[in-house]
């Protein structure tokens, strides 16, 4: 198979993946949009859940963010708080009822689970290969897992941000920062 063929193969398959997905978070009460925004709120730390931060997640425009965040409001899976020192910053926090929609297992999930352990490490490394070369490519911010930033430094009492100058909490360091930049890469 020559490289072309690779890569319409491999566009083929995320392409069907991501329709299948899609597919599947229309069975409830929340369009995709609004499913995928609600799962990266649950999934944020304090620092990434601005309307703005919203919007770079899911790649789509700051007006589009705001009507999916509204629309969650108004469903009562998601509240709004104003910064105490920037009355103009607002963050938004998972209700318990957004926490709940969110708790089930997607038929993605469950068939990951099911992948042998070498299966999911190679996938999971090759489709991180993939986001991150796509977002390089676009200029685009990498949302990683605090803890695999390379301004996370762990202390005793769970980390803190060199970036932000933050003390953090220890389950802050799985959870999705807009911050976030990936280790430097050190080659043998």
């Amino acid at each position: 198979m020559n490289n072309s063929t690779d890569s319409q193969t491999i566009h083929d398959l995320i392409d069907r993946l991501t329709r299948l997905t899609a597919a599947e978070e229309w069975n409830g009460p929340l369009n995709p949009s609004q499913f995928a925004a609600l799962t990266y709120l649950a999934r944020a730390n304090r620092f990434s859940r601005a309307p703005s931060h919203v919007a770079d997640y899911l790649v789509t425009t700051r007006g589009t963010a705001s009507q999916t965040l509204k629309a969650l409001a108004r469903k009562d899976l998601i509240t709004e708080a104003r910064s105490e020192a920037d009355k103009r910053s607002i963050r938004y926090d998972v209700t318990k009822d957004g926490l709940a929609l969110l708790k089930d297992a997607s038929g993605l999930e469950t068939v990951v689970e099911t992948l042998p352990a070498d299966v999911a490490a190679s996938l999971a490394a090759s489709l991180k290969s993939l986001v991150l070369a796509l977002l390089h490519h676009r200029g685009g911010r990498s949302f990683g897992l605090c803890g695999t930033c390379r301004h996370h430094e762990p202390t005793a009492t769970g980390g803190h941000c060199r970036l932000l100058g933050v003390s953090l909490k220890p389950h802050e360091a799985s959870q999705l920062c807009h911050e976030h930049s990936p280790e430097l890469e050190t080659h043998p």
